[in-house]
C-alpha cells in the first residue's frame, strides 16, 4: 500500500526531532575525539566510535517509532524495502577524526520510489538543512535557493573523490573545469557539499561514485532549492551507489559535460529550470 501524506507528516515531525538528537550525540563525540584512536575500514576510509553510537541511536529510535519502515545505514547496513530511512551517522569522518569541524549527520526517508524527506545537520555550526518533496528546502527554518550563477568564470564547484573510480577520470574532470574558468575545491564531506549547493554557497557538486546514505538527503535539498541533479536512483544508487551531480541550473550543463555525469532532466527541461530560476531568483 502506498504511504499517504498523513504518514509522511508524522515522519517529518519525527525527523525534525531526530536530527537534533543525532546532532547532540555527534557534537559530544567530536568534543571527545581529539587525540583518540581512529580505525580504518579501508584506504582513506575512517571509522570512529561516534559513527556507531549515532547510527545505533537512529536505528533504535526509528524502529520504535515506525517498525514497518526499512533502514539502511552506512555502518550496519540493512534492507531498504519499499519505504525506508537511509542514514549516514557521520559524513566527513576523516575531518571528524582530525578535529576539523566540517562533518554532518545525514538522514533521508524514501517512499513511492522517491526521496520524501531529507535532513543534514552540521553539529558544530548548529545548521540544520531540511527538505520535504514538493515543499522547498530550508536552513534553520528559513527558505534557501541555489545560486543564480551562469558565468562559469564566477563559479565555485566542489568535487568529491572515490577510489572506486579511476583517478584519471577525476584529473580529467578537474582539468576541464579549471580550463573553463571555474574554481574547484574539496571539503571531504559530500553531504554538506550538496547542502551548500542548495544554499547557494557552492554552484555545484560532483562525485563519480557516492553511496546513498551520503547523498539522498542532499539531492532532495538541491532539487527543492531549485537546482538540477543527476539520475542517482535510476542508476541503481540506492543499494550500489552511483555518480552524483548537483548544480545551479545556469551552470549544470557545464559541470555535466566536464564530469561525464548525465543530468536527471533532458535539455528542454533544463532550459525550463533555468528560466524558472531566473524568474524567482
Amino acid at each position: 500500500m502506498s504511504i499517504d501524506e498523513g504518514a509522511i507528516d508524522r515522519r517529518e515531525a519525527f525527523l525534525h526531532a531526530l536530527v537534533r538528537e543525532a546532532a547532540e550525540l555527534a557534537r559530544a563525540g567530536f568534543a571527545r575525539q581529539t587525540g583518540q584512536a581512529v580505525s580504518m575500514k579501508g584506504p582513506q576510509d575512517y571509522l570512529t566510535e561516534t559513527d556507531g553510537q549515532v547510527e545505533d541511536h537512529l536505528r533504535a529510535r526509528i524502529s520504535e517509532a515506525f517498525p514497518e519502515d526499512g533502514f539502511l545505514g552506512e555502518e550496519s547496513g540493512g534492507e531498504p524495502g519499499r519505504q525506508a530511512w537511509v542514514v549516514d551517522p557521520i559524513d566527513g569522518t576523516a575531518n571528524f577524526a582530525r578535529a576539523i569541524p566540517h562533518f554532518c549527520v545525514a538522514i533521508a526517508f524514501i517512499a513511492r520510489g522517491e526521496v520524501q524527506l531529507g535532513a543534514i545537520v552540521n553539529p558544530v555550526l548548529d545548521e540544520v538543512y531540511f527538505a520535504r518533496l514538493g515543499r522547498g528546502a530550508h536552513r534553520n527554518g528559513k527558505p534557501i535557493r541555489v545560486s543564480a550563477t551562469s558565468d562559469i568564470t564566477a563559479t565555485s564547484f566542489e568535487m568529491g573523490w572515490s577510489n572506486r573510480r579511476p583517478l584519471a577520470r577525476y584529473i580529467g574532470a578537474l582539468n576541464a573545469l579549471f580550463e573553463a574558468g571555474s574554481n574547484v575545491r574539496r571539503g571531504a564531506c559530500g553531504a554538506l557539499g550538496l547542502a551548500y549547493v542548495a544554499d547557494g554557497r557552492s554552484d555545484g557538486y560532483a562525485e563519480l561514485h557516492m553511496n546513498s546514505w551520503d547523498c539522498l538527503a542532499g539531492l532532495l535539498l538541491v532539487r527543492e532549492a531549485g537546482g538540477v541533479t543527476g539520475p542517482f536512483l535510476s542508476l541503481g544508487g540506492l543499494t550500489d551507489g552511483a555518480a552524483v551531480l548537483a548544480a545551479a541550473p545556469g551552470v549544470a550543463a557545464i559541470l555535466s559535460e566536464a564530469t561525464g555525469i548525465p543530468l536527471l532532466t533532458g535539455p528542454d527541461l533544463l532550459a525550463v529550470a533555468e528560466e524558472e530560476h531566473r524568474r524567482t531568483a
